[in-house]
């Protein structure tokens, strides 16, 4: 069983955005613009991911 794993990147500041966003924003790890960080791509990391694509996105390799 091998666990995928995925790099997300914080593409927009989170200035203007709800604060249940922002929320999810850092539960992700992500604190700066341009900051990526790496997640097992389980179905709650790309939940969150969904819940806020205007803000980050997954990077590929």
């Amino acid at each position: 069983m091998t666990n995928k794993t995925i790099k997300i990147k914080q593409v927009k500041s989170t200035i203007g955005a709800s604060k249940d966003q922002i929320k999810v924003v850092r539960a992700l790890g992500l604190k700066k613009k341009d900051q990526i960080v790496e997640h097992i791509a389980s179905a709650t990391i790309l939940g969150m991911v969904n819940k806020i694509p205007h803000i980050v996105s997954i990077v590929e390799e």
